[in-house]
């Protein structure tokens, strides 16, 4: 089973920045991607960022193009996210995503989600 844990949420004062982590853990797996996808209140689930383990491409929302980068550290299984000039809208429970294969079989796997508050 993949865990994954995420960390680095707060409260965040106006332009101000945050950089949450998140790590995949937990037997033997290979990692596809991994991504963020944040939840405000009273909104639907968003894709914010994504990267591609193999490539490195990578996918930002709209919302967040220009204030939010993406990125990866293979060796550790783990992605970040800095994100600058937070704004109240990026205000959300920010969750992390790994889309990863166990003996061969792919599956989503997802962290339990760090708050972020501007």
């Amino acid at each position: 089973q993949v865990e994954v844990v995420e960390s680095g949420g707060g409260t965040v004062q106006a332009g101000g920045s945050l950089r949450l982590s998140c790590a995949a853990s937990g037997g033997t797996f290979s990692v596809y991607s991994m991504g963020w996808v944040r939840q405000g209140p009273g909104k639907d689930r968003e894709l914010v960022a994504r990267i591609n383990w193999y490539g490195g491409s990578t996918f930002y929302g709209d919302s967040v193009k220009g204030r939010f980068t993406i990125s990866r550290d293979n060796a550790k299984d783990a992605v970040y996210l800095q994100m600058n000039s937070l704004h109240p809208g990026d205000t959300a429970v920010y969750y992390c995503m790994t889309y990863a294969a166990v003996d061969g079989r792919g599956s989503e796997y997802w962290g339990q989600g760090t708050q972020v508050t501007r």
